[in-house]
């Protein structure tokens, strides 16, 4: 049987590490990364990788390409504990824009639907959020994720013209914030559980708003007690394993 550290006895590699040559990262460590845009969360299992010499790499809760933010690396020892860490509540801030949905419910494709935007007050937001996106709730991810439908990506399916009735997934939105709402564009800090896609909340607060809506930007800010704060942007990390 696997045996799972506790991670309040792994050592966690951050930007307040002096020296990340003291680490053995093959006895067990967490790194914490910043993962810039366009990035897959697998480039920087690779970046970190290819640094450390160890194989034994591997990510707790993958972020989209175009999102930015905090993944936590586990390497060595440490990933029989990865599932501790993608059962901790993840914090993101969304910048939705409303006005327009596209098919992957991001801006990684174009527009495909319009509709009004300026009947939309902050108040309306609230009171949305409040009563449909709280709490327990039922979320269909969208077609262009990388969850596996009979051994293939759906994102693959979805280039092709694919499309397929999904089942709704039960996740949990713990709590949330309006950052800003101008001009149609709202900023959203949400605290959620693993599993939630933001792109789809964006998508369906657009359709409860009667308009539409997609996700132009997104950064994870926090995984339970871990920060993006203290995370190594890959030049940061690769300056101090050279020193």
């Amino acid at each position: 049987m696997a045996q799972v550290i506790p991670l309040s006895k792994l050592p966690v590699a951050d930007v307040r590490s002096s020296d990340l040559s003291g680490f053995e990262f093959g006895q067990g460590a967490v790194i914490l990364m910043d993962k810039p845009q366009h990035w897959t969360s697998f480039d920087v299992v690779a970046f970190v990788r290819n640094r450390i010499k160890i194989k034994k790499v591997g990510h707790a809760g993958t972020l989209d390409p175009l999102a930015t933010g905090l993944l936590i690396l586990c390497c060595g020892k440490a990933t029989k504990s990865i599932s501790q860490i993608q059962e901790m509540k993840k914090t993101y801030v969304a910048n939705i824009r409303f006005g327009s949905s596209t098919p992957s419910y991001d801006a990684a494709t174009d527009p495909d639907d319009f509709a009004k935007w300026r009947h939309i007050r902050e108040s309306d937001i609230k009171e949305a959020l409040s009563k449909k996106f709280t709490g327990k709730i039922e979320q269909v991810p969208p077609m262009f994720s990388a969850i596996k439908v009979k051994g293939e990506r759906l994102y693959k399916k979805a280039r092709r013209g694919e499309k397929l009735e999904l089942n709704a997934r039960t996740v949990y939105i713990h709590d949330w914030y309006i950052d800003n709402f101008v001009n149609g564009n709202l900023q959203l800090t949400v605290e959620c559980s693993k599993g939630t896609y933001v792109r789809s909340l964006a998508h369906d607060l657009g359709i409860a708003l009667n308009s539409r809506a997609h996700l132009e930007n997104l950064r994870r800010t926090k995984i339970g007690c871990f920060s993006v704060e203290h995370a190594f942007t890959p030049a940061e990390f690769e300056n101090r394993m050279n020193h």
